[in-house]
C-alpha cells in the first residue's frame, strides 16, 4: 500500500475507473434496461458525494446533482447516467482518487456489492436501484474506508 500512497497524482490523473458503456456492450443480461448498467456505478459515485471527496470540478460542475442526490430527489442511476456513466479522476479529490483506485479499481468494490446486494440475483445488474440499498453498500464502503485509512496510515 505504501507505493499506492506515494503514485504520483499525474499517474492518478488518468484513471477512469468505470464506464456503463462497457458493461452494457458486453456480457450485459438482454432482458434488462440498459439503466441497470449504471446502477452499481451511481451508488459508489452517490457514497464519494455522500463523503465529501468529490472535486472542485466535479462540484462546479454538478453542483445541482449534489443538492439533488443529497435531498434523495434523483437515485444513483440518475445521477450515474446524468454523467454518462462515467467514473473518472477529474470527479474526485486526491484521497478520493487514492481511495477509488485501491477499492474501486482493485475489485474490492465489486466483491463487496455483489455480497452486500446480490448474493441471491443472477448478477450484479439485477441489483435494484433503491435507497435501501444504497444505505446497505454506503455502510460497507465506510468500513472499507476506515479500513483503508487505517492501512496508509491516515
Amino acid at each position: 500500500m505504501e507505493a499506492l500512497n506515494h503514485k504520483s497524482s499525474s499517474s492518478l490523473d488518468k484513471n477512469i475507473y468505470d464506464n456503463a458503456k462497457n458493461h452494457f456492450l458486453g456480457n450485459f443480461p438482454e432482458s434488462l434496461p440498459i439503466e441497470q448498467a449504471y446502477v452499481h456505478i451511481g451508488m459508489f459515485l452517490g457514497w464519494m458525494i455522500e463523503s465529501g471527496h468529490y472535486s472542485e470540478f466535479f462540484e462546479d460542475e454538478a453542483a445541482v446533482q449534489v443538492i439533488r442526490f443529497k435531498r434523495r430527489e434523483i437515485s444513483c442511476t440518475i445521477l450515474s447516467e446524468m454523467w454518462d456513466g462515467y467514473l473518472g479522476h477529474e470527479l474526485f479529490d486526491k484521497t478520493g482518487n487514492m481511495f477509488t483506485y485501491y477499492y474501486y479499481g482493485g475489485g474490492l468494490y465489486r466483491k463487496d456489492y455483489e455480497t452486500v446486494l446480490a448474493p441471491d440475483l443472477p448478477s450484479i445488474y439485477h441489483v435494484k436501484d433503491s435507497w435501501e440499498n444504497f444505505e446497505k453498500l454506503s455502510k460497507k464502503i465506510d468500513q472499507r474506508f476506515a479500513d483503508w485509512q487505517k492501512l496508509i496510515g491516515d
